[in-house]
């Protein structure tokens, strides 16, 4: 059964003549336990599909399916508790002036968790930070700890689905695979369902099983990752962004 289904997805923003179309009849489904990529340069539409899928993007048409339930224009808290989104940019994704504590705190007490100071000791030893990093501040925290708290947080909810945008690309180099490694590792610990956006195909190589690669706001090809490493894809832009890959 599929985790996440998406069907003739269509995005767009503006109206008449002003009208963007970021997404056209885009399809794809993700099984339950899969990591799922979409790759493509920028503006390609692939973010823009994850902020459909969370009801970030208000104008969208097509069916959206989680876990067997068919999404409505507003998303609920059941939703939420399945469905959680790790940003690009960890410190404009947690308030400068709340700390660890109160960022997980929060979040845990919107989900209706009332055990919330071992939850919070748990989520922190979960993304492999220790409790002195509890009651420190975004500012006192490196960029791989600020997404170390962004994944707790998401992961604050006990969801079944991830959505990583770019959950990387905003770190240095030398704690990227850091990052990756932790995604993967939860997600084998926790059965974890991803989608995971990015322009970097080594990434995408190395996280997910399948993939969909984007140009001009639809899907032209969706293969699984050995094609992609044995450099098998059929599309002439999907070879194309193979040629000008570095490492993939």
């Amino acid at each position: 059964m599929s985790m996440l289904s998406v069907s003739d997805l269509n995005v767009w923003f503006g109206t008449g003549r002003d009208r963007v179309d970021a997404v056209r009849d885009a399809t794809f489904d993700v099984p339950a336990g899969e990591s799922f990529g979409l790759v493509g340069e920028s503006g390609s539409g692939k973010s823009t599909i994850l902020r459909a899928i969370t009801g970030l993007a208000p104008t969208w048409s097509g069916r959206i399916e989680v876990n067997g339930m068919t999404l409505g224009p507003r998303r609920d808290r059941a939703f939420y508790k399945t469905v959680q989104m790790v940003f690009q940019d960890p410190y404009a994704s947690l308030h400068p002036r709340h700390s660890v504590d109160a960022v997980l705190g929060e979040t845990l007490h919107l989900h209706g968790f009332k055990d919330i100071d071992a939850r919070v000791v748990k989520l922190l030893d979960d993304v492999g930070l220790g409790g002195q990093f509890r009651f420190r501040y975004p500012h006192q925290l490196s960029g791989g700890q600020r997404q170390r708290v962004a994944i707790a947080r998401a992961l604050a909810g006990e969801p079944e689905i991830l959505l990583l945008d770019e959950p990387t690309s905003a770190l240095d180099v030398s704690v990227q695979a850091e990052i990756l490694n932790l995604l993967t590792d939860l997600r084998a610990e926790r059965s974890l369902t991803y989608v995971m956006v990015s322009h970097d195909l080594a990434v995408v190589g190395h996280m997910c099983g399948r993939l969909a690669v984007m140009k001009d706001g639809r899907i032209v090809e969706i293969m699984d990752v050995q094609a992609l490493r044995d450099r098998q894809a059929t599309h002439p832009y999907s070879q194309e962004l193979l040629r000008n890959s570095i490492g993939a």
